[in-house]
């Protein structure tokens, strides 16, 4: 008797389980869905590149954010 390989027990025991889901299959979809709009669309419309906007090139970017992190407010 051969013992399969550890990842592939693994990746079968997981397929084996969602293949046989229901109910499960339409709450990973609700899941997926939910990740999909958080990281996202949110990111699209909520938070803009803003060192893009306010900076022409690299030099400028990383001199504005190391200026940030070592001055205290």
């Amino acid at each position: 008797m051969k013992k399969k390989n550890i990842i592939l027990r693994i990746f079968t025991f997981y397929y084996e389980g969602f293949k046989s889901m229901t109910v499960g299959r339409t709450l990973w979809a609700i899941i997926l869905i939910k990740l999909f709009v958080m990281f996202v669309i949110l990111k699209i419309f909520f938070f803009p590149n803003f060192l893009k906007t306010n900076f022409d090139n690299d030099e400028d970017r990383s001199n504005h954010v190391i200026e940030q992190l070592t001055n205290p407010k």
